[in-house]
């Protein structure tokens, strides 16, 4: 599904329409949902039935992520990191977007941690 790459609502709907699967953390999140929201999921589910309504959030979740984190605005920073082709630099993001990056990274290497002692724990390593 995801590992590298944006998913946008409409790759997403492809998606369902094919079924496939992703790694899932240890943690649950467990949320209440708006009223209108939580029709909504249940009004998906109907039409995607090989979808539960869990999975539909986390997928809904996913993409919205993905959406947000391309909108975080560009911010020129002080360094030039590169030049364009003809020759002009190009600045270093000193937005949101190489900091969520980077905490991004460095939650998914904690997190991978966390599944890998539960799993040990299973498994009696």
């Amino acid at each position: 599904m995801r590992d590298g790459g944006a998913m946008r609502i409409r790759d997403l709907l492809r998606e369902w329409e094919q079924s496939a699967g992703t790694r899932l953390t240890a943690r649950t999140y467990r949320v209440r949902l708006p009223l209108h929201d939580a029709a909504r999921i249940r009004a998906l589910a109907e039409l995607y039935p090989g979808r539960t309504e869990e999975q539909l959030i986390t997928e809904l979740l996913s993409a919205a992520l993905d959406e947000l984190e391309a909108a975080f605005p560009y911010v020129q920073g002080d360094r030039v990191v590169a030049e364009d082709e003809q020759g002009d630099p190009i600045y270093e993001d000193a937005g949101f977007t190489p900091r969520f990056y980077r905490l991004t990274q460095r939650h998914v290497r904690e997190l991978e941690r966390e599944l890998e002692r539960r799993r040990r724990r299973r498994d009696g390593d």
